[in-house]
């Protein structure tokens, strides 16, 4: 099998074994969130087998999962899966954040450094954009979970925040041509 679709689905099939008992259970938290974390489970253990390694945002991503998943469904309430994305993003805005002080450099350099090649500055400016945006991620988040409907929360959480992400990357691409230094 084409090692990207493998890639495609260990990536996405949670969600969408998500979606797809959320959406046929009369758009029910408790029913689709255990699914959702043994897919992800499935999924990290198929990336160990092929890898054997798993990279640091899915299993981050698997481990939340599981655990706000987890505490939805022992306490009976949504609050726990529905900040998992505020704290997520608080924690990456807080890694790039406080990174630099342990790296000496950007932590996105570390992250990205090998496949785009920048000044300092550049990356100075790209670590700042992504802190700033991954804290507004998190209060927004917070924003639509506290004032709108689950379905809407759930909605946005899908179609919402991946458009955002593309489009905010994309407003990128100017300080990374000016920034870029060629090989």
């Amino acid at each position: 099998m084409n090692k990207s679709f493998i890639k495609f689905i260990t990536d996405f099939g949670p969600l969408l074994v998500f979606l797809i008992f959320y959406y046929n259970s009369d758009k029910n938290l408790k029913t689709a969130i255990p699914p959702f974390i043994i897919a992800t489970i499935i999924s990290l253990a198929i990336v160990w087998f092929l890898e054997k390694k798993i990279p640091m945002i899915p299993l981050i991503g698997g481990v939340l999962i599981t655990l706000f998943g987890g505490l939805t469904i022992y306490f009976d309430n949504p609050i726990f899966i529905y900040i998992k994305p505020t704290i997520i993003n608080i924690i990456f805005g807080l890694a790039l954040l406080f990174g630099k002080f342990f790296t000496k450099e950007p932590i996105l350099k570390k992250i990205l450094g090998k496949s785009i090649i920048l000044t300092n500055e550049g990356w100075d400016i790209l670590n700042k954009r992504w802190i700033i945006f991954f804290f507004a991620l998190a209060l927004l988040n917070e924003l639509v979970w506290r004032t709108q409907s689950e379905e809407f929360w759930v909605n946005f959480k899908v179609w919402g925040i991946l458009p955002i992400t593309f489009i905010f990357t994309a407003f990128q691409i100017p300080v990374l041509s000016k920034h870029k230094i060629n090989e």
